[in-house]
């Protein structure tokens, strides 16, 4: 597919410059007609019913199971779908059996979702080790293998930060919670869908997806990939329908492997419809997805680099999809909205939700970071309009 392709299914590219793919990603035509034709064709709920209508429903919802299983080099029965990558990361920290004095080892540069659960497990007694990034926002795998002892349960990393777009070394520090029998989860938030990505060569025991982002997949859908017999680690947490094959007045037996984490009435159409968008992006194809975000990456920081009184965050060596930046003297709350009046460019603005790894590049005082991101829809003439319309904002904050 080309790029005039895609954006043909995504209408409201029209009309606007969409740059906050690191938030959420604009859902294409074909996969909005495939939840449309759950509801209008077999809505019926799963594992619920013997008539044709709910077998149909549930044989498409396990279509999609296998069909991201595939996508990550994963099984399907390894695959736990929830609500978004937030939901995926919590079942780990509260489904783990931790003990007082236990450890996590994080970095500082985290989205919230991947720093408060474990933050909120020293309320149990377990020590919370935060591995610092370099100026950049990257760290040293060194220094999270001189961080793991005889306390450390698990270790947690994102694949890319989604304040800097920094990558961090996640293949080389699976490489060392293997050899150190360390339990390893990785938030993939900002890469799948951007990038390949093998969880077998990740050798992570849990890795934690969006629907939403980079698979442009509908919005409140989310999985989890527990492998490596990971999965029994675990306790379900959200127990109800669909959690157990007996129940008696004193106690109830779970089912095997994700059932047990997958309670109640699933997001169906959402889960059909990020199926769906997994053969999209197979369709564009991952390698020339990556090409072109690279390209992009590099032509966007390039172009704000370039404009007077503006500070750029990150290597642009190391950086992947995002681009953070502040224009000296202005609040990044205005310069985005200015973006959005002056050619309705659609950035993010404030502390993205990853306040350490704000404080961490120095733009908590000033408010946090603008940050634009972008995907395999946006086009070199859109980041030149940026750089061209920033300009103009930075003339006005710098008279």
């Amino acid at each position: 597919m080309e790029i005039t392709e895609i954006r043909k299914d995504i209408p409201m590219l029209d009309e606007i410059i969409y740059m906050d793919a690191a938030s959420t990603t604009p859902t294409p035509k074909p996969v909005v007609e495939a939840m449309c034709d759950y509801y209008y064709n077999y809505n019926a709920n799963i594992g619920r019913g013997a008539y044709r209508t709910a077998v149909k429903a549930g044989n498409e919802f396990e279509k999609a199971r296998s069909k991201v299983a595939r996508f990550i080099n994963s099984k399907p029965e390894e695959i736990i779908f929830t609500k978004n990558t937030t939901e995926a990361i919590n079942l780990v920290a509260h489904g783990l059996d931790f003990k007082k004095d236990d450890s996590v080892v994080v970095s500082n540069i985290e989205h919230h979702s991947n720093f408060l659960p474990w933050l909120n497990l020293k309320k149990r007694g377990v020590n919370l080790k935060v591995i610092k990034a370099d100026k950049y926002g990257v760290v040293d795998a060194g220094d999270f293998e001189n961080a793991i002892d005889d306390t450390t349960k698990l270790v947690a990393l994102t694949h890319v930060s989604n304040a800097i777009g920094s990558v961090q070394p996640v293949y080389e520090v699976g490489e060392i919670t293997e050899e150190k029998n360390v339990l390893y989860l990785v938030d993939a938030a900002q890469s799948a869908g951007h990038m390949k990505l093998d969880v077998k060569k990740l050798k992570s025991d849990f890795t934690a997806f969006p629907g939403h982002k980079g698979l442009l997949g509908p919005v409140g859908t989310g999985f989890l990939c527990c492998h490596a017999g990971s999965m029994d680690k675990l306790q379900p947490e959200n127990l109800g329908g669909g959690t157990v094959f007996d129940v008696t007045e004193k106690d109830f037996k779970l089912e095997e492997g994700h059932a047990r984490f997958e309670g109640g009435t699933q997001n169906i159409a959402g889960v059909i419809g990020l199926g769906t968008a997994v053969d999209y992006i197979n369709r564009i194809g991952l390698e020339k997805i990556e090409k072109h975000s690279r390209e992009l990456t590099s032509l966007m920081f390039d172009e704000v680099s370039k404009v007077e009184n503006t500070t750029v965050y990150g290597n642009p060596e190391d950086i992947y999809g995002i681009v953070a930046f502040n224009i000296n003297g202005a609040n990044p709350h205005d310069v985005a909205k200015i973006l959005d009046e002056l050619r309705r460019i659609c950035v993010r603005s404030g502390h993205h939700c990853a306040i350490p790894a704000i404080r961490h590049t120095g733009a908590y005082e000033l408010g946090g970071s603008v940050r634009a991101s972008i995907h395999c829809y946006n086009t070199k003439e859109e980041v030149q309009i940026l750089g061209e319309t920033l300009k103009e904002v930075s003339q006005f904050f710098g008279a």
